[in-house]
């Protein structure tokens, strides 16, 4: 979903004010990803589920591709196409039209909202915007604007198939694992079904600047829907392999929070975005425990997802760079 017409009036301003601050690709990040091979990230069939093979794609790559994945072809690219009308209007109208519980954000995926303000003392700043909501307050938002309102029912009726999409995942790896059903519940929290909806800016070289730099994902599952323009890679085998777009496919990440929860068994997927010379758009379903759960585990010391945030987001303001795990390694 590319535009047909850059209007820079639609952009922060900030990234034609301080260009240094862009996260180019660095000589050691340049090991070329794999282009000569069919796609290669393992492919489950949702509808055919054989644990074996999600078990497998979790262990060796913390990423696979979910086909048959029963989400209306037709409700994707009309959210697709709605998104890309938001991100199209002019830069004010979209910071002063979503606000609470619709936030709109820029350059800085990794900080919550409440830490936007800080994204300039952030080491480098990535050529993204973005919005983030959470599914269980989409009713409270309030506007009279006809685009939002359409935006806003759209994503609801996505994020419904979502939530209903990452349960029978959870329960899939949950069983697969031999995980108490007990805490299938606390483990995977409906209240922290968000998401984040991304425009990753054009750039006149391809591939030459970071969209989002190299990380893995703080959930306990990520589920994207990508469009066509590409630029997803994931790190295996010491390079990274470009995840190619196919339609009507989502690409399912396992997060930190299960890779704690496997006790390792499974791995948190190592990705990255690079921007292209076409915008790119993302549709991202982030889930992650209830707050105050503690994730036993016998890798890592007992520890909440609110301590696991507030740890992230306090490494992200002093250092410019997620930790992640392994700051909760027994010492």
């Amino acid at each position: 979903m590319s535009e047909q017409k850059q209007d820079l009036s639609s952009y922060p301003p900030f990234f034609f004010q301080q260009s240094e601050s862009v996260r180019t690709v660095e000589p050691k990040d340049s090991i070329p990803p794999i282009s000569d091979e069919p796609d290669p990230l393992p492919c489950i069939d949702l509808q055919h589920l054989n644990p074996e093979e999600i078990g497998k794609a979790c262990r060796n790559w913390g990423m696979f591709r979910l086909v048959n994945h029963g989400i209306p072809i037709e409700l994707g690219t009309q959210l697709q196409e709605q998104l890309m009308k938001v991100f199209s209007l002019p830069f004010e109208d979209k910071q002063a039209g979503l606000q609470s519980p619709i936030t709109y954000f820029w350059g800085t995926a990794a900080l919550t909202p409440s830490g936007v303000a800080l994204r300039e003392k952030v080491q480098k700043v990535n050529r993204i915007e973005g919005i983030y909501a959470r599914l269980h307050l989409l009713p409270q938002m309030t506007t009279d604007d006809p685009m939002f309102i359409s935006f806003r029912n759209l994503l609801e009726e996505y994020g419904k198939h979502m939530a209903e999409l990452i349960r029978c995942l959870f329960e899939a790896l949950r069983k697969n694992l031999g995980i108490d059903p007990a805490l299938s519940k606390p483990y995977l929290s409906e209240y922290h079904g968000l998401f984040r909806l991304y425009r990753y800016f054009p750039c006149s070289e391809s591939s030459k600047e970071e969209g989002i730099s190299a990380h893995t994902d703080s959930t306990v599952l990520s589920i994207v829907n990508q469009d066509q323009v590409g630029g997803l890679q994931v790190f295996k085998d010491d390079r990274w392999i470009e995840i190619r777009p196919i339609p009507n496919t989502l690409v399912v990440n396992i997060g930190d929070m299960f890779q704690a929860m496997s006790n390792d068994e499974y791995k948190s997927a190592e990705h990255r975005v690079l921007n292209k010379q076409e915008a790119r758009i993302s549709i991202c379903y982030f889930v992650h425990p209830e707050d105050d759960v503690v994730i036993q585990s016998t890798k890592y010391k007992p520890f909440t997802y609110k301590d696991f945030r507030a740890q992230v987001q306090e490494d992200i303001k002093t250092i410019g760079t997620k930790v992640g795990l392994q700051r909760f390694k027994p010492t």
